[in-house]
């Protein structure tokens, strides 16, 4: 090991694809992990999906690293892709494929509390100074002992979660000897809910009958420790006096807060911190208690097993659920790109080419050129607001909308009717700018806008814009009616329609791009070709924006017009 790695030795527990699961040291630095025994890996995987030589764990002097080496899905740490990343305790590594290993790093660092198989090995290392085992052992320690060991085992099981979290509420029941305990969790809201119910001869309860004492489980929250109270009437006076305690005639209650694994908080000055709030074991009785120094041990040992257990399944689910959506993005991606025109052709009278960079997965930019009749040919190009999936599906569907165009419809009366039906589903939340024009063999050019920006008209090496009279968008105004105007093309002259992601890119100063700057790339440029200038604007672009993070769709259709032979 090197000489400046950290002293306790971490480990990972290996989560197989059959939810089969095995603890392995982690003694050597770099700890390679990969497919097969090939090369040096320490941790051979049986996954033919998973690379030979994937990521390794690597001490870094305060702590460990986990460095991606080449997997072909990518390497992930609790959801979140990454190419390197400084392990916590609890982290959850996957490999971007579903149905495949999943590894848990656990580390002990100094003041962090132990896992659950740490809380139970202390334990047993302690049992000879419990009053249960001075002497000889007794029978009622050992019966004890042995529900924390089954408890334990149920960790590496591979029952259904519900199960398990039963029977770790019935050997609770056990060792208090309770009249019922009931597993509490908080829903989406914060609500906090009886998720399970089990009275003492292991049958399940109704949630919906039970009235547990709230004040004692806000107490162990706000203290965020366990509150295991014997005998009530020696309680304090608010736990005492609680509604449902003297209703219920309740003498002993324990209540278990339950947290995910800890992490570091270097940034808020604090060394660590109590992960999210899980949930809460929660159990009573209306007979006196007397717990021994053992049952609050084992205690905490099953609540510290009932939080991993739970805390894992979470992450699991958070996993499922963001390759889920991933996946189902790719697939909005696909189609959506599929819909944008591809390879665009000259036509005898137009040399045209167009591109469409989203900012995320999906877009909300839509372009096309689409010929109309044997003398014209439509360009158009659409921007909705906001990003994302919800501007992705009003884009398809103004595609659907517009293509109607194709069949001979009139364009002004499209738009009536598009921005009519968006105001009319008010709820949808969404509008659109647009822009239209049907550009004829002799060069006569027919548009209409509604609320984009100008297209920008190159002529002769000067720049313009078509108009500077502003409109509204489709689904903003139910009143709006939308006109065509009218503008005579000379032979070469080049129209650039683009959307805001081109005038509004910004450099890391947060200074605008602007139409200003898309006009000094194009002028004088008349002799370019339409490929040339789209090229020299992403250029330009690019240069301005000096590798900050592109914040809007960027999308681009050049349009020059060439009289027919």
């Amino acid at each position: 090991m090197d000489e400046h790695s950290p002293r306790a030795e971490p480990v990972v527990e290996v989560i197989a694809p059959d939810g089969s699961q095995e603890q392995v040291a982690v003694t050597q630095f770099p700890f390679n992990i990969g497919r097969g025994g090939e090369g040096d890996n320490a941790l051979q995987l049986s996954d033919g999906r998973v690379s030979r030589r994937c990521a390794a764990i690597v001490a870094d002097g305060s702590g460990y690293r986990l460095d991606d080496r080449g997997n072909r899905y990518g390497l992930f740490v609790n959801g979140e892709k990454v190419r390197q990343k400084a392990l916590r305790d609890g982290d959850v590594i996957t490999f971007g494929i579903d149905d495949s290993y999943r590894i848990v790093f656990h580390a002990a660092p100094s003041g962090a509390s132990p896992a659950p198989q740490e809380s139970m090995a202390n334990l047993l290392t302690r049992i000879g100074t419990l009053s249960d085992f001075t002497g000889t052992a007794s029978s009622g320690g050992l019966s004890k002992l042995n529900l924390l060991l089954e408890a334990t085992s149920l960790l590496h099981s591979q029952l259904p979660l519900e199960s398990v979290l039963g029977t770790m509420l019935d050997h609770a029941i056990s060792v208090t000897h309770a009249d019922r305990g009931l597993l509490i969790e908080p829903d989406a809201a914060g609500t906090l809910r009886v998720r399970l119910a089990r009275g003492n001869k292991g049958e399940s309860l109704p949630p919906e009958t039970l009235n547990p004492s709230q004040t004692a489980i806000h107490q162990a929250i706000d203290r965020q420790s366990s509150v295991i109270t014997e005998d009530l009437n020696l309680a304090g006076l608010d736990l005492k006096a609680a509604e449902s305690i003297v209703v219920q005639g309740l003498r002993a209650v324990v209540a278990i807060p339950l947290y995910a694994s800890s992490r570091s908080t270097a940034d808020t000055g604090a060394e660590h911190e109590r992960g999210q709030l899980l949930g809460v074991i929660y159990l009573d009785s209306r007979h006196i208690a007397a717990f021994s120094a053992l049952d609050r041990q084992i205690l905490d040992a099953l609540g510290a097993q009932a939080a991993s257990i739970m805390d894992n399944a979470r992450l699991v689910e958070r996993e499922r659920e963001r390759q889920r959506l991933e996946q189902e993005l790719s697939i909005a991606r696909t189609i959506q790109q599929a819909l944008l025109p591809h390879g665009l052709n000259d036509l005898p009278h137009l040399a045209v080419t167009g591109l469409h960079f989203p900012c995320h997965e999906v877009g909300g930019d839509y372009f096309d050129v689409v010929p109309v009749s044997e003398d014209r040919t439509a360009i158009l190009i659409a921007d909705v607001s906001g990003k994302g999936l919800g501007a992705a599906l009003l884009t398809t569907m103004l595609q659907g909308a517009l293509s109607g165009m194709t069949m001979g419809a009139d364009p002004v009366k499209v738009f009536n009717h598009i921005n009519r039906f968006l105001c009319r589903h008010a709820e949808v939340g969404r509008y659109a700018t647009m822009f239209i024009g049907l550009l004829g063999r002799d060069g006569m050019l027919e548009y209409i806008k509604a609320g984009h920006p100008s297209p920008l008209l190159l002529r002769q090496g000067k720049v313009s814009e078509l108009y500077t009279e502003g409109s509204f968008p489709v689904g903003l105004i139910p009143e709006a009616e939308y006109t065509s105007a009218r503008l005579q093309l000379e032979p070469e002259d080049t129209l650039v329609l683009f959307s805001d992601g081109v005038t509004e890119a910004e450099n890391p100063l947060h200074e605008l791009f602007e139409v200003s700057g898309l006009s000094e790339v194009l002028a004088g440029r008349s002799g370019a070709s339409v490929e040339e200038l789209q090229q020299a604007i992403l250029d330009a672009v690019r240069d301005f924006t000096k590798g900050a993070p592109q914040s809007d769709d960027l999308t681009l259709l050049v349009v020059r017009y060439r009289k027919p032979a």
